[in-house]
This record gives C-alpha cells, structure tokens and sequence, in this order.
C-alpha cells in the first residue's frame, strides 16, 4: 500500500520512538528496575504501535471507500479492510 508522504513520515517517526523505548525497556530490565516502571513503559509501546496499525488501517479503508476497483486490485477489499480490523482489536 502506499501511503502519502506526511503519513509515510509521520509513520516511519513514530516507528523510530516505539524502538528506542523498546530499547529503553531491555534497559530497564537489565537494570533490574521496578515492575511498575518496566509495565508502564511496554503499555507505551504497545500503544503507540497499536496507533500505527490502525491509522494504516484507516488508510487503507479510506482507498476502499474512495475507489473499491482499484482498491480491490491492490488486495484492500472490505472484507480484508474487516479481518485486518479484527485483527488489530
């Protein structure tokens, strides 16, 4: 799918943070650090990749509503626009 370019950058910037807390989260585990601390930076993460996920999604069910023919063609029809939905919840 492509994406236009702010998304694309917008994207590929949030990617970049959710690493470098991953990174932070091996870290902390290293560390020994508490508990609380260590779960309260995975939330973070997962949400922030969860927020990719579904703004890809909405791409892509933007492209379904815009033109289904053509979405159709690069593998974006509904039901896929439905399973990939249900995937990410």
């Amino acid at each position: 799918m492509k994406l236009d370019t702010n998304t694309q950058d917008s994207l590929l910037k949030r990617l970049a943070r959710v690493e470098g807390q991953v990174r932070a989260i091996q870290g902390m585990i290293r560390d020994g650090r508490q508990c609380k601390d260590v779960i309260a930076q995975v939330s973070a993460a997962s949400t922030a990749l969860d927020q990719v996920g579904f703004n890809i999604l909405a791409q892509g069910m933007r492209r379904c509503l815009q033109d289904s023919k053509k979405a159709s063609k690069e593998g974006f029809t509904l039901e896929e626009i439905e399973r990939l939905f249900l995937k990410m919840a």
